[in-house]
């Protein structure tokens, strides 16, 4: 089953945490601290793989996370590392912050997976706690806290599968597109003639002959790679049929060829031309820069009777846009030879393939740096917090629970203003202030 748009959830492992410990040995009555650290977090790296071609392994479990770090140990012993998570994705993964919404609205891009073999780290791992040797100084030479390790990152992520491909071939269900697929490669695609039997998008390789490109005397691609997307039909931006679903594929094909059925009967309520708008608009709804695209009309079925009035509109719409336009028959061949050359030399000119910067960097909450600190009141509860790196770090190495580290946590609110900030904001006793996780009654 082709599966090109899932939703999950990953999470880095977090940090072990550090460790308090003392040396103990014979004859060394007084051992200095000796915790050790805890281990780092392991990190989720998405990889690129050249193997897959579908976005299968994501459509029953959602939920994917990295090994946490092990805790650090006594005399001097750091914890374990956290494995990293590799996820492998197709080539020409999109993965998006956040869960695309179902009207279509996309969140910011984390990462292109659009070459072999690429690999990003999307999410890093927690670092560990440091343990009580690190806190050791002339004045305190036995600390008995330490630092818990850091939190992993979870993200919720949506993973979208574009395509990589040179030509992009759309149109109206039953258009010929996957026998002309068929006939320049040797993709192999279901062809029936009803609409829909194309439900997934197929991909060829088209290689042309170098000798005769050499005799030809033009700059052709020696080969391409050439998709063919599911029939569209009006309101496909809005999800009808399904082009909805695959629309998508479209957006990194640097050419579109766009088939029409040219031996449309007389009670077909669309000529050609009509029908080349239809699509148009369609993908103008869907993302408008799919119009500035580069596109070649191929006017299929020409072995059947053809309306030359018809004929003749298409071919005067494609000039008027500065497109080429190819009559071929996908039955018996005719004309695929000069359409093959025609659709390598355009590509020869043409910038390469789309790639998405990303918008949205992720370490992408960097480790906030600074020792700001914010204390606000919260008018309807009457809570006052106080938030900042600064805190975070204290709270990480300072035991509350034991009667010097809780002075020496008092010392720190005092010295750094936070005392007095609560106060101008009319603090009284036996209001509480909430750090994080803790909260106190405050008194004088």
């Amino acid at each position: 089953m082709f599966i090109d748009h899932v939703r999950i959830t990953i999470t880095s492992g977090a940090g072990g945490h550090g460790h308090i410990s003392f040396r103990r040995e014979k004859y060394v009555p007084n051992g200095g601290p000796n915790g050790g650290d805890g281990g780092r977090g392991g990190d989720i790296i998405f990889v690129a793989d050249t193997g897959i071609n579908t976005l299968m392994d994501f459509r029953y479990k959602k939920k994917f996370a990295a090994q946490p770090g092990s805790n650090g140990g006594g005399s001097n012993c750091s914890g374990k590392n956290g494995a990293d998570l590799v996820l492998k994705v197709p080539v020409g993964t999109l993965v998006r912050y956040g869960w695309d919404s179902e009207d279509g609205e996309k969140g910011m891009v984390m990462a292109d997976l659009n070459a072999p073999g690429e690999r990003r780290v999307l999410a890093k791992g927690g670092r560990g706690g440091r343990g009580n040797q690190h806190f050791a100084t002339p004045s305190r030479q036995a600390p008995k806290f330490c630092e818990d390790g850091r939190p992993g990152k979870e993200y919720k992520v949506t993973l979208e599968l574009k395509l990589i491909a040179d030509a992009g071939i759309i149109g109206f269900p039953n258009a010929g597109k996957s026998t002309l697929l068929s006939r320049v490669t040797a993709a192999k695609p279901k062809i029936a003639d009803y609409q829909f039997t194309t439900l997934a998008p197929n991909l060829g390789v088209v290689r042309l002959d170098y000798t005769q490109s050499i005799r030809d005397g033009a700059s052709y691609a020696t080969e391409f790679v050439l998709a063919d997307i599911p029939g569209l039909i009006e309101g496909a931006s809005q999800g009808v049929g399904l082009g909805f679903d695959f629309l998508r594929h479209i957006e990194r094909t640097r050419l579109l060829l766009h088939v029409v059925d040219a031996a449309r009967l007389e009670d077909d309520e669309l000529t050609p031309v009509q029908a080349v708008e239809k699509i148009n608009a369609e993908l103008a709804q869907f993302n408008p820069a799919l119009l500035e695209r580069p596109q070649i009309l191929v006017a299929n079925k020409i072995d059947l009777p053809i309306d030359p009035v018809h004929m003749e509109e298409l071919q005067q719409y494609a000039a008027a846009r500065g497109w080429l336009c190819f009559a071929i028959s996908g039955a018996t061949g005719q004309g695929m030879p000069e359409l093959v050359r025609g659709v390598a030399n355009a590509l020869a000119g043409l910038p390469p393939i789309a790639h998405y910067e990303p918008d949205y960097e992720t370490y992408f909450e960097p480790e906030r740096r600074g020792d700001f600190i914010t204390v606000e009141k919260d008018s309807e509860s009457g809570i006052f917090r106080v938030e900042g790196p600064g805190i975070e770090r204290m709270l990480g190495y300072t035991n509350l629970a034991d009667e010097r580290g809780f002075a020496f946590f008092q010392r720190f609110l005092r010295e750094k203003g936070i005392i007095d900030k609560l106060e101008e904001l009319g603090i009284e006793e036996n209001d509480t202030v909430q750090l994080y996780e803790h909260e106190f009654d405050y008194w004088k």
